[in-house]
């Protein structure tokens, strides 16, 4: 920008330098045509400038934007792996408490029938052991 505008006085002063007095007016009229021409150009560098830097920010505002909805979904994200293994944990306590049930409903069964073995076996060897009573007593009387 600097070097535009320098380039642009050497021009004015080398054209008034070597103008004579006819050429005068038309020296003027070019150096106020460069001078407008530079006015114009750092008016555009000004809202060059500015429209970069109202486009730099709205960028950055897209990216903080955009890095909150992702640290949203993250968050949320985390959430729902927590909730999903809390459920996990829950089923897998409430699968285990159905195992010792079923497995205590098991050994009471197996007890029972133990139990149910147990005293059909006495019984049959209790009456057993009383018909061989009997047997050899009639041998004895005989």
């Amino acid at each position: 920008m600097k070097k535009l505008i320098l380039s642009i006085f050497v021009i004015v002063l080398t054209i008034s330098l070597t103008s004579c007095k006819g050429c005068s007016s038309d020296a003027e009229k070019a150096g106020a045509a460069v001078e407008n021409a530079a006015e114009e150009a750092g008016d555009a560098v000004k809202e060059a400038g500015d429209a970069t830097k109202e486009a730099a920010e709205k960028v950055v505002k897209d990216a903080e934007r955009k890095l909150k909805e992702a640290e949203e979904a993250a968050k949320n994200a985390v959430g729902d792996a927590k909730v999903a293994a809390d459920k996990a944990v829950e089923d897998a306590k409430k699968g285990l408490e159905t195992m010792k049930d079923h497995a205590k409903e098991t050994l009471e069964a197996t007890e029972d029938a133990a139990k149910d073995a147990a005293k059909e076996a006495a019984e049959e060897a209790t009456e057993d052991g009383a018909n061989k009573v009997k047997d050899a007593v009639k041998d004895i009387g005989n």
